[in-house]
């Protein structure tokens, strides 16, 4: 399900655990993530752009979702972080909204003066119990979407590790 918790979009290197971080030449290591950062970015951008929808992705209709995935590297040097950010272009981060989804009704709000009984203007008994139950069953109204971001990264997910296992031996050099 598109949004079901787990570690899909997280990778280890083994076999570097055993060394401090002061070992490494942090240059080479930030220069290996950006460069990972970079093919998983290209990666998810084209499982957006090319999938029209399909495989229960967003559609890509302004662009906008395309320019917003971008990557981080951390100021350490051994994390990158690649996500769809919010650009000046968007009004709200809709990325969450694609991915968490939005159910059909809007909230409970307060009753309007006179609408609802007595001096204190409450519900009928039951009535707000009702209205929760209706807005429960209505479904989706944008019905949540595959996790795009860490299929890039499964997709890629051995080039990303050629990469950075090459990096780190050569940055303990």
């Amino acid at each position: 399900m598109a949004n079901s918790v787990g570690v899909d979009g997280y990778i280890h290197i083994e076999g570097f655990e055993k060394f401090e971080r002061d070992a490494f030449d942090k240059k080479k290591i930030k220069a290996a993530m950006r460069k990972a950062g970079k093919l998983v970015r290209q990666r998810a951008q084209l499982n957006v752009a090319l999938s029209r929808g399909q495989d229960s992705y967003p559609v890509n209709r302004t662009g906008a979702l395309l320019d917003s995935i971008n990557f981080k590297v951390s100021r350490s040097g051994f994390l990158v972080k690649i996500a769809p950010y919010k650009t000046g272009a968007m009004h709200d981060y809709y990325p969450a909204y694609l991915h968490y989804g939005v159910k059909l009704g809007g909230r409970i709000k307060k009753l309007a003066p006179g609408e609802g009984r007595g001096k204190s203007n409450r519900r009928r008994k039951g009535a707000r119990a009702a209205l929760v139950a209706d807005r429960k069953s209505n479904g989706w109204r944008i019905e949540p979407r595959a996790n795009y971001m860490s299929d890039a990264l499964q997709d890629s997910s051995s080039a990303v590790r050629a990469i950075l296992s090459q990096a780190f031996a050569d940055a303990l050099g």
